[in-house]
């Protein structure tokens, strides 16, 4: 670090992009409390923890990039992998719930493969 302040104007930024992913993160842990099914609860700290990391990674770009450091392009590649893995592991954790929900006979929807199957059969 140089030791250098920042201009307002950056403080201000990075305060407000830091505030925002707090913000978009305590919105998605109250959906995880607040929803009823598994499903549901899954899918709203999913969205919003993308959202709220690119909202710091947007503050960490600033403030190291001010710093005298150059461009902090390690901050981006931290979102981005965050980005490719949390929707992904969404996916996997939603369609072993519902293979398991199917499993023990709750009232899910059914296979797109087995519904496809039977449309074919019925016609």
């Amino acid at each position: 670090m140089t030791g250098t302040p920042l201009p307002l104007w950056a403080e201000i930024a990075i305060a407000a992009l830091v505030l925002a992913g707090a913000a978009i993160a305590l919105l998605g842990a109250w959906g995880l409390l607040r929803l009823p099914g598994f499903f549901e609860r899954v899918h709203a700290p999913s969205i919003v923890a993308t959202l709220g990391c690119w909202c710091v990674t947007g503050a960490t770009l600033v403030y190291f990039s001010l710093q005298g450091h150059g461009l902090a392009v390690h901050a981006v590649l931290i979102a981005l992998f965050v980005a490719i893995t949390v929707p992904v592991t969404n996916i996997f954790l939603m369609r072993a719930a519902l293979f398991r929900a199917r499993r023990s006979g709750k009232d899910v929807p059914p296979s797109l493969s087995r519904a496809a199957a039977a449309r074919e059969r019925d016609s």
